[in-house]
């Protein structure tokens, strides 16, 4: 049960709404957000048309300052703009749906001078800025605007999304633009399309920027700034439209043959009821390198070939990707379809060859989560002298789930951790591997034979003999 301390509405209401007021009122007169914050909550009660004459005033004011923010400062710059981004989702709709949208819209316009002014490394006032394009799509079918104008404004919007801020539009927008305004938001783009970008004189082109291949004008940058903006609205009306050939289109035929372009192609098809042309799309493409272990391609194929029956190719398919990568995801689906009593031989094949894989932290974090512990125990065991401390986010799961059953393993992964923080005088580490020695020496009692290995002792010893003078982390070890 929570403490009756802990801060949470319910907790809250017992202080009584004097009280409560009383400690907004403190907070107000030091913090100007929560006083415009309220002083907006309490218009919606009493005046509630006077709630968007607020939300626009403070949007203008956002829109005049021209002061540079911080990370300190682009905080508050966020938290002003999604308590106006609310004010108009939750008050002004409720009252106008038409002058919601329209704030909403001005809410976005500020995107660019905001992002020009601030260091949003972080990503916040992007957030909030993502947050209102999606709001506009519930406005708009609460407002009901002309489905042309609508288009219009979208058009302008994607021509001018220099901070991504109107991505997603068109799907958000789509249904309130319908099929007349996805026509004619078509017909602009295709228009756009046929009107090349002005080339000034050579003695009047500016260069913006040298590579190796030479200058780089301003007149080319903004050709592919628009190519590339057209390609991908013409992409998203054709996938609100479900016109899979227009999204196809989009791509010439060299594009569709790259592994993630194809998938998308071929999901697309698939789902248009078209799974001969899908499986061309997807096999007509070049397989992903294998590298990172990247599967939408293998993904796609295999529910294309098991939408046309092809059962054991698809199976085939998902043991490559395990073979590949040690694919949990694919194991477990390849097992799921074998008959019964087939799945026990088939898991322990699987096993037998996650254990022999090259990449010992590989086949370390495939058998911890399989999970397979015993498995997991003796492959640390016999490959001691691989492991890499460097690699925490593996190790120290894997420790923690053998400590148990597995100590004397366990004691091996967390040995590594200690001797990679200490020989390579990680001093950020150093509060971890004082840690994981404690963790050491509590496993210790528990292991009736170290075999060849040091005793907890004489691994100690080792450490103050060769680590002794780095009193950072003997300071912690407790």
């Amino acid at each position: 049960m929570a403490s009756k301390t802990t801060l949470s509405v319910a907790n809250l209401e017992a202080l009584g709404a004097r009280r409560l007021a009383e400690l907004l009122m403190d907070t107000a007169d030091q913090d100007a957000a929560t006083a415009r914050r309220l002083r907006l909550e309490l218009a919606a009660v009493h005046t509630p048309s006077r709630v968007a004459v607020d939300v626009r005033k403070r949007l203008a004011q956002i829109g005049r300052a021209r002061s540079f923010a911080d990370r300190r400062k682009v905080r508050e710059i966020a938290i002003a703009l999604d308590t106006q981004r609310r004010a108009i989702v939750n008050r002004v709709a409720d009252i106008d749906a038409v002058e919601a949208l329209e704030l909403m819209w001005r809410l976005l316009d500020l995107a660019s001078a905001v992002h020009e002014r601030s260091d949003d490394s972080d990503g916040e006032v992007g957030s909030v800025f993502a947050a209102a394009c999606s709001d506009l799509g519930p406005l708009a079918e609460r407002a009901r605007p002309d489905p042309a104008d609508l288009a219009d404004r979208v058009f302008d919007a994607r021509l001018d999304n220099g901070y991504g801020q109107y991505d997603g539009l068109i799907a958000t927008l789509a249904p309130a633009l319908g099929a007349p305004g996805l026509d004619r938001l078509k017909a602009r783009f295709v228009e756009l399309s046929r009107t090349p970008v002005e080339k000034p004189p050579a003695a009047e082109r500016r260069v913006i920027a040298w590579g190796t291949a030479g200058p780089f004008y301003e007149d080319e940058m903004k050709a592919r700034a628009q190519a590339s903006t057209i390609k991908l609205a013409l992409q998203e009306i054709a996938s609100a439209q479900g016109d899979v050939d227009g999204f196809i289109a989009q791509y010439d035929e060299r594009a569709r043959k790259g592994p993630m372009i194809a998938a998308e192609i071929a999901r697309r098809l698939l789902a248009a009821g078209r799974a001969d042309e899908a499986l061309r799309a997807v096999e007509q493409a070049e397989p992903p390198r294998h590298g990172w272990p990247e599967f939408n391609w293998d993904d796609a194929r295999i529910d294309v070939l098991e939408a046309l029956g092809r059962h054991e190719d698809a199976q085939t398919a998902r043991w490559a990707c395990f073979e590949r990568a040690l694919s949990a995801k694919h194991l477990r689906a390849y097992l799921g379809k074998l008959p019964d009593f087939d799945d026990d031989e088939a898991e322990r094949r699987a096993l037998d060859h996650a254990e022999r894989d090259k990449s010992l932290l590989q086949a370390l974090a495939f058998l911890v989560r399989w999970p397979a512990l015993d498995r997991a125990a003796r492959l640390v065991m016999e490959r001691a002298a691989e492991l890499d401390g460097d690699h925490y986010e593996v190790l120290t799961p894997a420790a923690e789930a053998l400590a148990e059953k597995h100590p004397l393993a366990a004691t091996l992964l967390l040995r590594a951790m200690i001797d990679f923080a200490l020989t390579k005088a990680r001093a950020a580490r150093y509060p971890h591997a004082a840690r994981h020695l404690g963790e050491c020496a509590s496993l210790a009692p528990t292991i009736a034979d170290y075999g060849a290995l040091e005793t907890h002792e004489a691994y100690v010893a080792r450490l103050e003999t060769k680590h002794g003078r780095k009193s950072g982390f003997w300071g912690l070890v407790s």
